[in-house]
């Protein structure tokens, strides 16, 4: 097996040898903590990697393949990510903030945790995901539509603070 920096280094430079490296990997592949900020990676297969705190931060993504990875704690902030697919891997803590996920499929992904805040998710299957009710979105993030949701999730955005009263409510304090 290669080296950690090796694989890097053919995922950048030649993702078919990548893809085959991985497919031939007899053990999970390891390649947490790895910053892929600002790359341009088409048609990789990360399957059964481990990606945990990783960042694609400003990446594009193109036809990647997410299959079953560890993506806990990834930064995909600000990434542009287009027909991907996140299929059961562990999406816990990770971030999409104001990335764009057009035509991704997230079938049996686990999303608690997950980071939607000004994302686009126009496009994208998230109709099997798991914990989607346990992600964190804000009024600027944009959802497919219904049939791409499961049927159980709200996608309108309750800002905590509209449960409290206006401020001229509140009597004022000595404290």
């Amino acid at each position: 097996m290669l080296s950690k920096d090796e694989l890097i280094n053919l995922l950048l430079n030649d993702t078919e040898a990548f893809n085959r490296e991985i497919k031939n990997s007899q053990s999970g592949v390891d390649l947490s903590e790895t910053d892929f900020s600002n790359s341009n990676i088409e048609q990789a297969e990360f399957i059964n990697v481990d990606l945990t705190s990783s960042s694609f931060a400003d990446s594009h993504l193109s036809e990647v393949k997410f299959e079953g990875c560890d993506l806990t704690s990834v930064d995909f902030t600000r990434a542009n990510v287009v027909e991907s697919s996140f299929g059961e891997s562990v999406l816990n803590g990770t971030d999409f903030s104001y990335s764009r996920l057009d035509y991704c499929n997230f079938s049996d992904a686990d999303l608690a945790g997950a980071i939607f805040q000004g994302a686009d998710l126009t496009n994208s299957d998230l109709s099997s995901a798991e914990n989607l009710n346990a992600c964190r979105f804000d009024e600027e993030t944009v959802w497919p539509d219904n049939e791409y949701l499961p049927e159980d999730f709200d996608s309108k955005y309750a800002s905590d603070l509209s449960a409290l009263q206006d401020a001229d409510d509140y009597e004022q304090s000595d404290y």
